[in-house]
């Protein structure tokens, strides 16, 4: 059984979430996938959190998770209308996940992190722009910061679902990123793809401030990509 997580109602009312099926071969993949995500360097301690598309809601990392001790019996299952489970807390940004799931049916899994250089340059509240042809693997000519809002706030799943109408990463002003995928595994390689990105982009500018391709080459690219049928997302 599964609780209302509203604090504006003085009485708890319970709903079951699911239809006995507890997803448990999803939450090993979310487990091995949250390692890989340590393991990378892209997430460190409890920060970051993933979740995948199930039973009419989701599954979500817990609030303050660790990869390390992450169990597929500690993943939250939140219900579409916000309720989960009672004795246990799903992540904070569990609205963002929310948000991003109902504004793009597509979206099968999404990954946040605070990997090192997409913090660097989300504190710059600076989008990546299209100084190299894979930014365009994002689904657009740069990759969008969406402004700073408090984490785990309302305002901050609006935004990020915002962007990622039309991208399939953003990075979050003076925050981090988050990526949407058609499954976990491909969310999880976008969320890598951004930070080596960043990082190539932050290298190159310490050389001067690189040249973008134009709007001609990146029609160029997009007209290539659906020709070879890679697809951008």
């Amino acid at each position: 059984m599964i609780q209302d997580d509203s604090s504006s109602s003085g009485h708890t009312r319970t709903h079951r979430c699911g239809d006995g099926d507890s997803g448990y071969a999803l939450r090993r993949q979310m487990v091995a996938q949250a390692l890989y995500l340590e393991e990378e360097g892209l997430n460190e301690l409890s920060s970051g959190n993933i979740s995948c598309r199930f039973d009419g809601g989701m599954l979500i990392s817990a609030a303050g998770a660790r990869a390390a001790t992450m169990t597929p019996e500690s993943i939250v299952a939140i219900s579409d209308s916000g309720h989960w489970q009672e004795g246990v807390t799903p992540s904070s940004e569990w609205q963002m996940h929310r948000a991003i799931y109902r504004a793009q049916e597509s979206a099968k899994a999404i990954v946040h992190t605070h990997s090192d250089h997409c913090v660097a340059l989300a504190c710059q509240q600076q989008a990546l722009p299209g100084f190299h042809y894979l930014v365009g693997s994002f689904g657009g000519s740069d990759v969008p910061c969406v402004p700073y809002f408090t984490f785990g706030s309302e305002q901050l799943a609006v935004a990020a679902a915002q962007a990622l109408q039309h991208r399939s990463a953003c990075l979050l002003a003076s925050h981090g990123m988050i990526s949407r995928g058609v499954n976990l595994a491909q969310a999880v390689q976008l969320a890598h793809r951004l930070e080596i990105m960043c990082r190539q982009y932050i290298l190159s500018r310490q050389l001067g401030e690189p040249q973008l391709l134009t709007q001609q080459q990146w029609q160029q690219y997009f007209e290539q990509v659906e020709c070879l049928g890679y697809g951008t997302q």
